[in-house]
């Protein structure tokens, strides 16, 4: 069943549609097959979910048609689809076995006057943190408990930020109102969801027809974690040749990058040598696409700033993620999807009638803004298909929770039931057998799956196919 029998564009596709410079005449064309009561939360996480792929789906057809030639297929995306893929990492089985989840100090700790979300699944965010708190390199959760119960939120927040680490304090829901001593002093409201600007002078790179949106397409991807990741994973799928570059000085978690490395290839360069900004540079000089997921200048030292990037390839797309939105004092801080629940307001309203805070019931921030980021790359294709520009695009955690607190209305339930089983697949990969979750993104004749499986984080040659 569609859930939009009468032909009536859905409102938050729309509004997707519309921040990555989409034509509103279009969104009639996509529709959903219900699943029941998938993604149950206080907010509307289901309309967000759907509406990024549906979104993510039109702007492939729109990009297939531009370099075909035709009318933009139909868009038909299954929520089940929607739902299964939205909780990719727990799907995940390599040789039968489960990712790890959290690290045992990440979670939600009390404070002496509220509640404080940490992050330290990565070993040099567990070292930062222990040490801003003053705590023993080896310390366990026990320690850092009875640590954080001494001290205010914002003081955790403030010293671990200080120190490099990832922790912020448990803002109150936004219809509240007061900061109850956890320091409601970060606001999404107000951060567009997406922005797009045409850039420099014309390139001359124009795409043929192909069999795939984004065949031929070249992506660097300069992302990390889940948001970044799955926005190139999509890529992927719809034909780009996307290599992931990360410097061999930060080690990546083998099981996010089995989940979100499906079709692309993965290398390491160290920018802070000549040899690596060498090959980067030959790299970029052929490219078609810049990703990246690091915090407002944290790539500029190396001459990766988004202008000039664009300055020394006309004609190139740079898309850039952030968690904090792109101005505001916040901006420069690291980030990650359960950390910007957390600041928003949107762990304290979906704590209900409760006393700890609540959570979305997928990385929702996250991989709803990786299929936004998808789709703006995807339209900004399609764009310089007609003008040879490139495009400057940004988007942020922040801003898609924004969005999802205070400008998506709910939708009726429709279908009867969901089986994530339907939406899973196997395959064999460098990492051992895999089972995984199929991709959300469909439009008519559209590809059901990956080309290839993830290879070893780091094993490939930087070298465009």
């Amino acid at each position: 069943m569609t859930t939009n029998p009468s032909g009536v564009p859905d409102r938050t596709t729309t509004q997707a549609w519309q921040a990555i410079g989409g034509s509103a005449d279009l969104v009639e064309r996509v529709s959903y097959r219900g699943a029941g009561e998938v993604l149950p939360a206080v907010l509307p996480v289901r309309e967000l979910a759907r509406a990024t792929v549906g979104a993510c789906s039109l702007a492939a057809a729109e990009l297939l048609a531009a370099r075909g030639g035709g009318a933009v297929p139909e868009v038909a995306v299954d929520e089940g689809a929607v739902v299964t893929a939205f909780i990719s990492e727990r799907h995940l089985l390599v040789d039968g076995r489960k990712p790890t989840p959290f690290a045992p100090l990440s979670g939600f700790w009390q404070a002496a006057d509220g509640w404080v979300r940490t992050h330290a699944n990565y070993p040099h965010h567990r070292a930062r943190l222990l040490a801003a708190l003053g705590l023993d390199a080896e310390a366990g959760p026990e320690e850092l408990s009875r640590e954080l119960a001494s001290r205010s939120a914002r003081e955790v927040q403030e010293k671990v930020y200080a120190e490099g680490g990832l922790a912020v304090a448990v803002a109150p829901a936004p219809e509240e109102g007061g900061e109850p001593g956890a320091a409601g002093d970060f606001k999404a409201a107000g951060l567009p969801l997406a922005e797009s600007e045409a850039v420099g002078s014309a390139g001359e790179r124009r795409l043929a027809g192909g069999e795939l949106p984004a065949s031929g397409v070249r992506v660097l991807d300069l992302t990390r974690v889940i948001a970044g990741p799955v926005a190139t994973r999509t890529l992927s799928l719809l034909g780009a040749d996307v290599l992931r570059v990360d410097s061999p000085r930060l080690e990546e978690d083998p099981d996010s990058h089995t989940d979100t490395g499906l079709g692309k290839r993965s290398t390491l360069l160290d920018l802070d040598t000549a040899e690596g900004r060498s090959v980067f540079e030959e790299l970029l000089a052929t490219a078609d696409v810049v990703v990246t997921g690091y915090r407002p200048g944290g790539l500029d030292r190396h001459g990766l700033a988004a202008e000039e990037l664009i300055a020394r390839r006309p004609g190139l797309i740079v898309a850039q993620l952030c968690a904090w939105g792109w101005t505001g004092p916040w901006a420069g801080r690291r980030g990650f999807d359960s950390l910007v629940q957390a600041a928003s307001g949107i762990a304290a309203i979906e704590a209900g009638s409760g006393d700890r805070p609540g959570v979305l019931p997928a990385q929702a921030l996250d991989h709803g803004t990786g299929y936004l980021l998808a789709a703006g790359v995807l339209r900004a294709l399609t764009d310089r298909q007609t003008d040879g520009r490139g495009r400057h695009l940004r988007f942020s955690l922040a801003g898609t929770a924004g969005w999802l607190v205070n400008d998506i209305a709910p939708e009726p339930v429709r279908g009867e039931g969901y089986d994530p089983a339907v939406w899973l697949t196997e395959g064999s990969s460098d990492y051992g057998k895999l089972r995984y979750a199929v991709p959300p993104v469909a439009y008519e004749v559209g590809p059901g799956d990956w080309a290839s499986a993830s290879t070893l984080w780091g094993s490939d040659k930087a070298a465009w196919l």
